[in-house]
């Protein structure tokens, strides 16, 4: 994907809002990787502002999620950019369907190289936001530069714990990776041999009856129309699980405790993986920590329910940060 082809209509999954101003922008990570981003900017603002940069969820892109996190941000008096991670949506990188837990951590600081350089920008003043698998990438980030003041993260999980350990830990012993890695390795040869990369769906269909909830709610909400877009992964053919499988031997998140900027995580009370953020929590260390939990919120509603995402506290907490 060497060129690179910017969408000019309004596509997202949510309403444009005329309170902010819009506009495309592109940007280099350290790979040479172009990542496409969607800028907001308060309308009529003259101001020289804080700014965030947001992704997620894992799998999704700038049209979904961390578009309507971005633009809701922009209307609380932040120069805000949603970027499609390597990879992903309209960003470059191949092969398509990809992660990398050290290329996806660099586009969050290739996001903040934007940002700190921007003339409309505060460079002193600027925070990052990462969605659900990218709430750890967002962590991994914060943990490393220093430029970012303030991180939050929604409905976090940790990609490569899920991957080593299995949902809630059940597969956190050596037989059961080894097992995986058999499975993968074995996969890899046959794809080799077929020049091409075998993708997993994004989503079990159809939904078996003895689905657990999680899955489920993963299901419910990708069939909606506003869980469904052309180019998110989660929505058509999924990621190649084969090429991301160091995501089992390389954690993230290693240095958490020596974040010293400040962190707000964000989870429902009976999402999936809200023990991750818990346990994420316990190991940040100093005085401007807080960990939120949603009551009676699944996973799926920290996505896109304007009537649950708590826009205004998240808005308080990088206003007194940034």
């Amino acid at each position: 994907m060497n060129d690179i082809e910017l969408t000019t209509e309004w596509d997202k999954v949510f309403p444009q809002s005329y309170k902010v101003n819009h506009e495309k922008v592109t940007f280099k990570n350290r790979y040479g990787i172009t990542l496409v981003a969607d800028l907001y900017k308060p309308k009529d603002s003259k101001d020289i502002l804080p700014a965030i940069a947001v992704s997620g969820p894992f799998g999704a892109v700038k049209e979904q999620s961390s578009g309507l996190y971005a633009q809701e941000l922009a209307k609380r008096g932040f120069l805000t950019i949603a970027f499609d991670p390597s990879f992903t949506g309209e960003s470059g990188g191949e092969p398509r369907y990809m992660a990398s837990p050290d290329i996806n951590t660099e586009d969050f600081q290739a996001a903040v190289d934007f940002l700190v350089t921007h003339y409309d920008v505060d460079a002193e003043r600027i925070g990052i936001l990462g969605i659900c698998g990218w709430g750890g990438m967002a962590l991994n980030a914060a943990s490393l530069d220093t430029r970012i003041k303030a991180t939050v993260t929604s409905t976090m999980y940790n990609m490569t714990r899920i991957n080593a350990k299995g949902y809630f830990d059940e597969a956190d012993n050596s037989d059961a990776r080894y097992e995986a890695k058999v499975m993968l390795n074995n996969q890899r040869t046959e794809d080799y041999k077929n020049g091409e990369y075998m993708r997993a769906g994004g989503v079990i269909d159809p939904l078996p009856d003895d689905a657990p909830f999680f899955v489920k709610d993963y299901y419910d909400y990708y069939k909606t129309e506003r869980g469904y877009h052309k180019r998110s992964l989660n929505s058509n053919d999924g990621w190649n699980t084969i090429g991301c499988m160091s995501f089992i031997s390389q954690p993230i998140i290693a240095y958490s405790d020596e974040i010293r900027s400040a962190v707000l995580m964000i989870h429902g009370e009976k999402a999936h993986s809200c023990y991750m953020s818990k346990d994420e929590f316990e190991k940040l260390e100093g005085e401007n920590r807080e960990l939120l939990i949603i009551p009676d919120a699944v996973h799926t509603d920290l996505y896109d329910d304007l009537d649950i995402i708590p826009f205004d506290k998240i808005a308080e907490f990088y206003k007194e940060n940034l």
